[in-house]
């Protein structure tokens, strides 16, 4: 008689063989870690069957341990200096971009991302998420065999820029969870939702628009499926807008049905209000009105907020939203009547209000089966298994873009851009630069973000040096530039130097992110001055052609006078000095090029005898048969 082998539920045949990638939503409001078992993606749940999702809140206690989850989240009406929650909106952020209400004591440089002042001293949004990573690996660890769990996709807003996506690395490097990949929310939800087999016809171009309120931010992508092939073709959000908002805009307006003025009202008291108005707006997915029963401030109201109601209340956060929409689809050269689908992402995403607004703007009835709490984990879960276990049955694949254009600044303060924005990704992109001046051996490469031609609108992500460069005639050196943007976004600039090899890089790591403000201004701004930066640039270009072709024909006249006579000499210094004042004096573009006209005729006489004094001595101690 032979053992036959029994494998547990959910196990592998042969557990001690199997690895797990997990996928982690580390969101504003809530979290959740979910991993794929026996085929099937799965959210993993914390003791009852329902307690799936963890309250993204960490209490910093005087005495003792933070508490993280449901345990702090029990103390955010009694202490909510030391309560953090929706600590995903600090994260990569300066203290000055940070416009939000929030009711913590910030500290640190207000260039620099602040830190939490609690009870237990300063803490900084990356040692708070750290704890939320902890605390959901803890919980695939419970219900995982030992060492089995290879690491983690870890899911961030689209619109996260380099200092916001690295700052959810640090985190996640804290908690000792290894990355196997930071992947987009929206693009989570993608692979959730299969639609990579959605359509019969796998040839046909399908278009999908990925609607995603969470509790503290708004993304939107607009992602094209061909042949198996997932491309977003763009992304918008706003990293600062979300339920959260709309619990305080229901709160608000509770507080004026009471006639009492917001700031009469104690951060105590505004706590229960906003987890009240939580309460309410939750109950309306269900009912048509509930009915409110408070006491602020020892003042007593009753009455009834309804669907209708709540509608209104939100319009501003509604509004919003749909104008990012419409920039994302302005920015993929789309029409709402090109969508096949429009996918609600976000637990924000149940309410009636904001199914009824997205159903009316799109004139469609929007996606929204699977559980919109669950779906961006889910999603996280079935990319890390492929990365884990090389799945090659599922032959998805999913490009990211760039949110914004990314380049460095050339002579004149121009931006040359190698990678534009909504540009694929992974990605590298080289080019050729050169010299300004003669014997130039070093160089400076700074690196901008933006949409506009000079580096004075865009942001400044970073510079380095570069040394080494052999010194020789201004244009003939060659300064190799590459950009290189990997899987999770983050972009490294490297130089070198063609001959020598000498070779210099950066991994652009600002120390804090852009704010919605920012982003939206950048975007806005390169459309609204697109005619004025065309003049601008071409202005500054003929303007830096021209200092170069006076600092190449001053740097001719010292070597190759005796080629010309004491007139022409003088008539070519003339001419020059006419187009250098033209240059320190006027922005006048058709002076500047007049004088360039005027000037041509001379320097391009000077030039031919040099070439024929070249000639001339190259050729000298040969005969045509040697030829």
């Amino acid at each position: 008689m032979s053992l036959m082998q029994i494998a547990e539920p959910n196990q592998s045949a042969q557990p001690h063989q199997h690895k797990f990638g997990l996928g982690i939503d580390l969101g504003t409001t809530r979290s959740l870690v979910a991993v794929v078992r026996s085929g099937k993606a799965q959210v993993l749940e914390a003791g009852a069957a329902t307690d799936t999702l963890l309250p993204s809140v960490v209490y910093y206690p005087a005495t003792g341990t933070p508490l993280v989850g449901y345990d702090a989240l029990a103390h955010l009406a009694d202490d909510p200096k030391n309560t953090i929650v929706s600590a995903k909106r600090f994260m990569g952020r300066s203290q000055a971009d940070i416009k939000f209400s929030h009711p913590y004591e910030l500290s640190g440089n207000k260039d620099d991302m602040p830190a939490f002042v609690t009870a237990q001293g300063e803490v900084s949004p990356v040692a708070v998420s750290a704890r939320i990573l902890a605390a959901l690996e803890q919980r695939a660890a419970s219900a995982l065999p030992a060492d089995s769990i290879e690491g983690a996709v870890i899911t961030v807003p689209a619109y996260f820029d380099e200092a916001q996506r690295q700052a959810t690395k640090d985190a996640a490097q804290a908690a000792g969870i290894n990355v196997l990949r930071l992947l987009n929310e929206p693009t989570a939800a993608a692979v959730a939702y299969g639609l990579d087999q959605s359509s019969e016809d796998s040839k046909k171009e399908s278009y999908y628009l990925i609607y995603d309120l969470g509790g503290g931010t708004f993304d939107v992508s607009i992602l094209k499926l061909t042949d198996g092939v997932f491309e977003v073709l763009a992304t918008g959000g706003n990293s600062a807008l979300g339920g959260d908002d709309i619990d305080r805009l229901i709160t608000n307006w509770i507080i004026k049905q009471l006639n009492i003025d917001p700031k009469d009202v104690s951060l105590h008291d505004k706590s229960i209000l906003a987890q009240q108005a939580k309460a309410y707006k939750q109950a309306l997915t269900d009912v048509e009105q509930v009915d409110i029963n408070l006491t602020v401030n020892g003042q007593s109201y009753q009455g009834v907020l309804s669907r209708t109601d709540v509608l209104t209340i939100v319009e501003p956060v509604s509004r919003r939203t749909l104008s990012v929409c419409e920039q994302v689809l302005r920015d993929a050269k789309l029409s709402t009547t090109d969508l096949d689908e429009i996918i609600l992402v976000g637990g924000s995403t149940r309410m009636p209000a904001v199914q009824q607004v997205v159903t009316e703007f799109f004139a469609k009835q929007p996606l929204c089966r699977l559980n919109p709490d669950e779906v961006v984990a889910l999603g996280a879960a079935q990319t890390a298994h492929q990365l884990v276990n090389g799945d090659s049955d599922n032959n998805l694949l999913l490009l990211d873009v760039t949110p914004l254009s990314l380049g460095l600044e050339t002579m004149g303060g121009l931006v040359e851009v190698l990678i534009p924005r909504n540009t694929p990704i992974p990605v590298k992109k080289r080019q050729v630069f050169t010299t300004y001046q003669d014997g130039q051996t070093g160089m400076v490469i700074h690196v901008v973000q933006g949409e506009r031609e000079t580096v004075e609108n865009c942001r400044s992500l970073g510079r380095f040096e570069l040394y080494g460069i052999p010194p020789m005639k201004a244009g003939f050196a060659r300064i190799e530039v590459t950009f290189s943007i990997d899987a999770n976004g983050q972009l490294t600039v490297s130089a070198q130097e063609t001959t020598t090899k000498t070779e210099s890089k950066i991994e652009i790591v600002p120390s804090y992110g852009l704010s919605d403000e920012q982003k939206e201004q950048l975007l806005v701004a390169g459309f609204k001055h697109a005619e004025e930066d065309k003049n601008a640039r071409s202005l500054i270009e003929t303007k830096v052609e021209a200092e170069r072709e006076v600092l190449a024909l001053e740097s001719a006249l010292n070597e190759f006078a005796a080629l010309l006579s004491t007139e022409e000499q003088q008539s070519l210094a003339e001419h020059i000095q006419a187009l250098r004042n033209s240059l320190s004096t006027d922005d006048d573009l058709a002076l500047i090029e007049a004088q360039q006209a005027q000037l041509k005729p001379h320097s391009d006489a000077f030039a031919a005898r040099i070439m024929n004094q070249s000639v001339k001595t190259s050729m000298a101690g040969t005969s045509a048969k040697d030829w």
